[in-house]
């Protein structure tokens, strides 16, 4: 792999970057499988031990927030290689770590600095040639996707191969590793807002929602779409644990690996976008999240078509998901990283709503419940869409094309 130059995106730095994306997303996941494990060793109860999950989900949500928009005012590379070096450091921290607090700090800091990912995603976004920038941010985003889906799996299998603080080990390797490749192989790409104030690109980004129809409609449809998928991967270990399915949580973990096909989809619903067809995949990605549920209720007592439901829903997620990010970064590529960051928190606020009323449906309503729950979600992204086609249609009816271009600048930003 050579690095980049004029000439485009190298098919080997499109693979480098997917795999950045999904190493740097699944360090916040290796805790998961292990808290257990962990608590033991570290002398803490299993609430504090839990603590791990929310300080990871807490560092990440305000990366988002305070570190992705800096993307379009620092340079691209600089920041992507500063972020995913400090990541490998707090890894290692993690480790090391001889007390609760410290893992806790480590874990809660790593998850800060790992959204490097999103600054990864609209960096080649940037690269892409604008006829292939759907295939270049799914094929990214699927490397994100298996990260995520498959850092569990991972992760219980380092620790039974040298114990819990293997994993951190080999995870701030990679980082490292990551980190070098990316500093060689990226090209340097500043930002466009050098004269803009850090407080004022805070400003922007949570104006962006007031200045463009279109990333409030995306933000709330993928938003629930999201808590969807939260929903099903959030009860399925209670659903699994009980009979008549009756699994360990070693072959729980491994279920992981069924959300894997749908997640290797995400190029398929990004070459359709490059084709011009994005609306007809978000609206039929929103069409089989709602046809999904009917599948997995099914499997509450059959394993085949809960496996045919979970397939469905991870497929029509990231078509809902790849199609939006390809409308979103062609609005403003000056402002591409605000725009990320702005629909990113919005994506893991669905996340986390999802995952909070999964688990209190669960206790009250049980598997049907939970179904109830994902479709009426699921819904709710199908409506979002009509009301997004009528309302751009209304408001540009000159405009052929399906992607709606918004003006480049904005007053008072």
């Amino acid at each position: 792999m050579r690095p980049h130059t004029d000439g485009g995106l190298s098919r080997g730095l499109l693979l480098l970057m997917s795999a950045a994306t999904g190493l740097a997303v699944a360090g916040n996941y290796f805790a998961q499988p292990l808290l257990d494990l962990i608590g033991r060793e570290l002398g803490i109860g299993p609430s504090r031990a839990a603590l791990l999950v929310t300080a990871a989900q807490a560092g990440y949500a305000l990366g988002l927030i305070l570190l992705v928009p800096l993307g379009d005012l620092v340079e691209r590379r600089r920041l992507a290689v500063s972020l995913y070096a400090a990541t490998a450091v707090f890894l290692l921290v993690s480790a090391t770590a001889t007390n609760g607090t410290v893992l806790l700090a480590s874990t809660a800091l790593t998850a800060l600095t790992s959204v490097g990912a999103q600054v990864v995603v609209p960096f080649a976004a940037t690269l892409a040639a604008p006829a292939e920038r759907g295939r270049v941010v799914g094929t990214v985003m699927t490397g994100l996707m298996l990260g995520l889906l498959l850092a569990r799996t991972a992760s219980g299998a380092l620790s039974g191969l040298g114990g819990w603080r293997t994993v951190y080990w080999v995870g701030a390797v990679l980082m490292a590793l990551m980190a070098v490749l990316l500093r060689t192989f990226l090209p340097r790409l500043g930002g466009d807002g050098g004269r803009r104030s850090y407080l004022g690109l805070l400003r922007s980004t949570v104006a962006m929602f007031r200045y463009e129809p279109l990333l409030r409609w995306r933000a709330g449809i993928c938003a629930l779409s999201l808590a969807s998928f939260s929903v099903l991967w959030t009860a399925l270990t209670f659903l699994l644990v009980r009979p008549p399915y009756g699994w360990s949580e070693s072959a729980i973990g491994l279920f992981g690996l069924v959300g894997a096909v749908g997640a290797l989809t995400a190029t398929v619903a990004g070459r359709l976008a490059d084709r011009g067809w994005v609306q007809i995949v978000t609206g039929a990605g929103t069409v089989l999240l709602v046809a999904s549920w009917a599948e997995i209720a099914a499997g509450e007592r059959s394993p085949v078509w809960l496996l045919v439901g979970v397939i469905v829903l991870d497929l029509a997620h990231q078509a809902v998901l790849n199609s939006s990010q390809n409308v979103l970064y062609a609005l403003r590529p000056e402002a591409r990283n605000r725009i990320n960051s702005a629909f990113m928190t919005s994506l893991f606020v669905g996340g986390a709503v999802g995952s909070a009323l999964a688990s209190v449906v669960w206790v009250h309503g049980g598997w049907t419940g939970v179904c109830v729950l994902g479709a009426t979600l699921s819904a709710g992204t199908v409506v979002l869409w009509v009301l997004e086609r009528i309302t751009v249609k209304r408001a540009a009816p000159g405009i052929v094309r399906d992607l709606v271009r918004i003006p480049a600048t904005t007053e008072g930003e």
